[in-house]
C-alpha cells in the first residue's frame, strides 16, 4: 500500500515507505529503524490511544474517542466497546462492506440475532431508528443515523466454500478471504468458538427482495456514505470488511472502512427515553435492555 491521504490533515504512510537513515543488517540498526517508526499512522492499523485520531466527527472531542482505525479491504477488527459508545462505520471509497457481529460482552453467550433484528421491527431493510436485537429480546445497538441506505440483513456473510468457488480461494490469509473466517478469528480473540459465530450484518453494500422472492444487490451508495449506531449494553464488537456474498464484481476488491467510536452516554439516555414513543416491540425491547444492565450493575 502507498500513501493516502486519509483522514486529511495527517501524515499517513505505509512504515515501507519511509526512508531508512540506518541499516538494519544489525539488531541495533533494526532497532533503531523500527522506533523511527513511532508516531506514524498508517492505513490500515488502529490509532491508540484513540484519542490521537486526526479528524474527530463534527461536535466531538478528540479526548472523547474510544476506537479509531482505518481497515482495509480483506482484513478484520474487533473491540470490546462500552454501553453508550456511539460507533461510526464510513465507506470511504465506496468500495466497502462492512460485515457487523456483536456479542454481548459480559455475557457472551447473548448475541446479534439478525432473525429477530428483522422480524421484531417488521422491516428487512435497515436504517436510522432499526434495533439491532439479541437473540434474548434486548436491543443490542440502534441505527442512529445513515446517509448510505444501502445495506443487508438477509445473507449474512462469505463462506469459504463459496469464495473458493467465486475467486479460487477463501482462507483468512488469502487474497479473496470469506467474511466467516476471519469472524472465527474474530471471535477468538475474545474466547469465542467458530459455534458462537452467528450470522451477521452487512453494511454499505445493499440487496433487495424483488417480488418474486429473488435477492437482488444494489451495490454501494458511493463514496463518504456512513452509518452510526450506540450500543444499549457493552459489547464485542466484530468489523469484517469483505466481499458481499451477492457482489456481483468478477474479481474480489473490496475497499476501506474506517471505524471511530466516542463516548455518548446523553445521546443514549436520550434515545431510552424516547423509546416509549415509538412503536411497542422496540420499547419493550429497549426496558428488556434497561432491566439486564440494572440487574448487572446491582452485583
Amino acid at each position: 500500500m502507498g500513501i493516502i491521504t486519509e483522514p486529511a490533515g495527517t501524515a499517513i504512510t505505509n512504515s515501507s515507505d519511509s526512508t531508512c537513515t540506518g541499516t538494519t543488517s544489525t539488531t541495533a540498526g533494526a532497532r533503531d529503524h523500527a522506533r523511527a517508526q513511532a508516531g506514524t499512522i498508517t492505513d490500515s492499523m488502529p490509532v491508540v490511544p484513540a484519542t490521537r485520531w486526526p479528524r474527530p466527527p463534527a461536535g466531538v472531542d478528540a479526548d472523547e474517542l474510544v476506537w479509531a482505525e482505518t481497515v482495509p479491504g480483506g482484513r478484520y477488527t474487533v473491540k470490546v466497546v462500552a454501553r453508550g459508545t456511539r460507533l461510526r462505520l464510513r465507506d470511504i471509497a465506496g468500495t466497502a462492506c462492512a460485515h457487523v457481529m456483536l456479542w454481548r460482552a459480559d455475557a457472551p453467550w447473548e448475541r446479534l440475532n439478525v432473525a429477530d433484528t428483522v422480524k421484531v421491527p417488521w422491516q428487512a431493510y435497515l436504517g436510522t431508528g432499526h434495533p439491532l436485537l439479541s437473540d434474548q429480546g434486548r436491543v443490542l445497538a440502534t441505527v442512529v443515523a445513515d446517509d448510505s441506505g444501502h445495506h443487508d440483513a438477509l445473507c449474512g456473510t462469505s463462506t469459504l466454500a463459496g469464495n473458493i468457488s467465486r475467486y479460487g480461494a477463501g482462507e483468512a490469509h488469502s487474497a479473496s478471504p470469506a467474511g466467516r473466517e476471519m469472524f472465527v478469528l474474530a471471535a477468538a480473540k475474545h474466547g469465542l468458538t467458530p459455534t458462537d459465530v452467528a450470522p451477521s450484518l452487512s453494511f454499505f453494500h445493499g440487496v433487495v427482495v424483488e417480488s418474486d422472492g429473488t435477492l437482488t444487490s444494489k451495490g454501494s451508495a458511493g463514496i463518504d456514505k456512513s452509518v452510526e449506531v450506540i450500543l444499549h449494553l457493552p459489547c464485542i464488537v466484530a468489523i469484517v470488511d469483505t466481499a458481499h456474498p451477492l457482489d456481483p464484481a468478477p474479481t474480489y476488491g473490496v475497499g476501506p472502512v474506517e471505524v471511530v467510536a466516542w463516548r455518548a452516554d446523553d445521546d443514549l439516555e436520550d434515545l431510552v427515553a424516547a423509546a416509549a414513543d415509538r412503536d411497542p416491540e422496540y420499547h419493550r425491547a429497549v426496558v428488556n435492555s434497561e432491566d439486564a444492565w440494572i440487574a448487572s450493575r446491582s452485583h
